[in-house]
């Protein structure tokens, strides 16, 4: 009898994984300036954490992979509501944090589909960076 008692305690005690995105804060994107930096509808300017992306101005500016990455997280992120994990600020006051939709991590999905690499530097922010 022990040994099935032990299986129904750890699943009851664990939470599941749809419960862990159920306790997340939700956030509505209205747009993304470029393929890493989101704004929300209430201002809030949302840094997503552990990725890069190419950049569109500036002296490491690559334009045409820069808008591709844009308008992809567009496509993905405009206009719809979003789990977030909040990690930090970074140094220009923006919330660094992770996103996901339907329970899909955004940033990874970007690195999976090649539209940004994870950010070494600041790959120890989250977990599934760092595989």
């Amino acid at each position: 009898m022990k040994r099935f008692l032990l299986p129904l305690l750890a699943a009851i005690a664990l939470p599941t994984f749809e419960q862990a995105f159920a306790s997340l804060p939700i956030v509505f994107i209205k747009d993304c300036y470029d393929g890493d930096t989101c704004t929300t509808l209430s201002g809030e300017k949302i840094r997503l954490a552990c990725i890069d992306t190419p950049e569109l101005k500036g002296w490491k500016a690559d334009p045409i992979p820069a808008k591709k990455a844009r308008d992809y997280v567009n496509k993905l992120l405009a206009n719809q509501e979003v789990s977030i994990k909040r990690i930090t600020n970074d140094r220009y006051g923006r919330t660094v944090g992770e996103l996901f939709k339907n329970e899909v991590n955004i940033q990874e999905l970007i690195v999976e589909k090649g539209y940004g690499k994870i950010y070494k530097k600041y790959a120890h922010q989250c977990e599934w960076s760092n595989k």
